[in-house]
């Protein structure tokens, strides 16, 4: 799986295709499962995306039921251990996987948080989350450990950024924790949103005060049957519209997240991106891109995940475009595959800036080097003058479901 070679030919994408349950939300939902020994069912689910199939192997292993079918999945039953024995790839979501065993048993321990290799990402928020409510935390061999005596105990605590993750732990964790937890500078954006309804389906009490604060009221167990729809993936829909906008004949894009992408697209409509909109579906053919002048920030705003796709955008068109990653500075390493397919670009003050206008070389082999910047790529290649070469491709099938059958209906030439 982990070095699967896949190739791209230049093609034109015709066709429809539906956006699936956003990645960021459902991973939450399964770990906010832990809590609950009732029945759980959540559709509109992306069962085919490598980390939600991760997700599910660790929630067996920790002795949850587990069913998915197309499009929806059951979870089923309680926990039978704390300690997560896990030797294959690990997921970021091990550290929500943690503060949900941390609130349900006392105690956790999880293999450290894999994901993508984004800059700085320490889990040190986390940690000071869990000890402000009462626990333990330490590091074991490659593990992360957390214990504590009784419930845990409810905190006051200002996150010093606005980290998603760390949100949503504090949110899980202070769901179950005795007493009543206001979490100040929280991180709000519709995940976020989607995991407190989630939470509320479950009999949690939480109240939101924009970003200025969280309030959860602790109860002594969440046991309702849950039937949930998960939010519709803004990523997904960031990334086909914009190859619609790059290689697309006619692309219509079914459940489309208008709202969730206000900021994206007056960018990409300033940019030159041409769409027509019905209801939720997005209709989008292929245009002439102007340069892009972007800063990543939080939501509403242009998430850092978005800035390789905004790269593409800006390598098609005619000008210099300048992209400034404020949450992971330096996240530019994509720059350097970009550059064997002919894209021009150099780093100046933690700014990309992008020399758009040039020919899009085929022919070559690139490395999805992490799932964005991986998505980035695929884009690329359906625009070159040649066939590219994608390794480590399963990089991207973390975030997409049914990548490979997707790209086929829409008329993309792919060989695995």
């Amino acid at each position: 799986m982990e070095d699967k070679l896949v190739t791209i030919c230049p093609s034109e994408l015709n066709g429809e295709v539906f956006i699936t349950g956003a990645k960021n939300a459902v991973l939450r939902h399964l770990a906010a499962s832990i809590l609950s020994d009732g029945i759980i069912c959540i559709s509109n689910y992306p069962k085919d995306m490598l980390d939600i199939q991760v997700h599910e192997e660790m929630l067996t292993v920790l002795g949850k039921k587990v069913t998915p079918n197309e499009g929806i999945i059951t979870i089923e039953g309680s926990v039978n251990t704390s300690n997560l024995v896990w030797e294959k790839r690990s997921i970021r979501n091990t550290l929500l996987i943690l503060g949900a065993l941390l609130t349900k048993t006392g105690e956790g321990r999880v293999p450290l948080p894999g994901g993508c290799s984004l800059g700085d990402r320490k889990y040190d928020i986390h940690v000071g989350l869990m000890e402000a409510m009462g626990a333990k935390v330490w590091q074991e061999d490659n593990y992360l450990c957390a214990k504590t005596e009784g419930r845990l105990k409810a905190c006051n605590y200002t996150l010093p950024m606005r980290s998603t993750g760390a949100t949503e732990n504090s949110i899980i964790m202070a769901s179950l924790a005795e007493g009543t937890s206001r979490i100040w500078n929280p991180h709000i954006r519709p995940e976020i949103l989607d995991l407190i309804e989630f939470l509320r389906k479950m009999g949690a009490k939480i109240s939101v005060n924009g970003q200025e604060s969280i309030i959860i009221e602790g109860v002594k167990k969440l046991d309702r049957e849950v039937y949930h729809s998960a939010l519709s993936d803004n990523m997904q829909a960031l990334t086909y519209l914009i190859a619609g906008g790059v290689a697309g004949k006619e692309l219509l894009i079914h459940n489309f997240p208008f709202a969730d992408l206000e900021i994206p697209l007056v960018f990409l409509r300033f940019s030159g991106l041409s769409y027509y909109q019905n209801g939720n579906d997005l209709i989008v053919r292929k245009c002439n891109p102007y340069p892009v002048d972007i800063s990543t920030g939080p939501y509403p705003g242009i998430n850092s995940d978005m800035q390789p796709l905004f790269a593409v955008w800006g390598a098609l068109s005619q000008g210099t475009s300048t992209i400034t990653d404020l949450r992971f500075v330096g996240r530019y390493g994509y720059a350097e595959e970009f550059a064997k397919m002919g894209v021009i670009s150099a780093v100046d003050n933690n700014r990309l800036l992008i020399y758009g206008g040039n020919s899009i070389i085929g022919g070559q082999k690139v490395t999805a080097l992490d799932l964005r910047a991986g998505a980035a790529l695929l884009l690329l290649s359906l625009i070159a003058d040649g066939p590219t070469t994608i390794d480590d491709f399963w990089m991207i099938e973390r975030g997409y479901d049914s990548l490979k059958s997707t790209l086929e209906k829409l008329g993309v030439r792919i060989k695995y």
